[in-house]
């Protein structure tokens, strides 16, 4: 379980394919703190750590998760935001969070404000996934609420420190961005046959 609030950005610095999987090294400032077995969130997909070193740890996607996430479209050097799963004892910042991707979406708009931005994001309707006005999302592993709610479309507000915390200053119109809807949302959509 996770909360959306993202601790690090981790730098991929390597990627080996090992038959449908792949096996994915992450340099960040988190990983001397890990340990082998533990669940940490990479752009909100919860991933086993596998193999640790210093200064870096590996974590390995199935095909399942590439096909359904961004994990497929990763390059060496590109960004990561990274979270550990939460702990019992401590504050629910962002929201309840699975690291279970439901699917992507792509950025349409990226719309610069006085001192924040706009992003505009289209999904399909593969799964009936749907958002609300002023409800959660999660975007990239980032918490988020949803402004602009529209069928198939959403908005999110990014402030400086965000912007600059995550890799959401990476994401131009085009970028694959990993979604997870709202856990109780989805509950509600399920019992209500939609």
């Amino acid at each position: 379980m996770f909360t959306g609030i993202i601790e690090a950005l981790g730098e991929v610095t390597e990627l080996v394919q090992d038959q449908e999987n792949l096996h994915i090294t992450v340099k960040s400032k988190l990983s001397h703190e890990l340990k082998v077995d533990q669940s940490l969130a990479h752009n909100g997909v919860c991933l086993t750590v596998v193999n640790l070193s210093p200064e870096s740890h590996t974590v390995t996607a199935i095909q399942e998760t590439i096909e359904k996430s961004n994990i497929g479209n990763l390059k060496v050097g590109s960004k990561l935001n990274l979270e550990r799963a939460m702990k019992m004892d401590a504050r629910l910042d962002g929201h309840i969070v699975q690291g279970h991707v439901d699917q992507t979406a792509e950025c349409t708009e990226v719309l610069e404000l006085d001192g924040s931005w706009l992003y505009n994001f289209r999904f399909k309707d593969t799964y009936n996934n749907i958002t609300i006005e002023k409800g959660s999302i999660t975007v990239n592993g980032v918490s988020l609420t949803v402004v602009n709610s529209k069928d198939q479309e959403f908005s999110v507000a990014i402030i400086p420190y965000t912007y600059e915390h995550t890799n959401f200053h990476q994401i131009t119109k085009g970028t694959k961005v990993n979604l997870e809807f709202d856990v109780i949302g989805k509950y509600v959509a399920k019992l209500l046959g939609k």
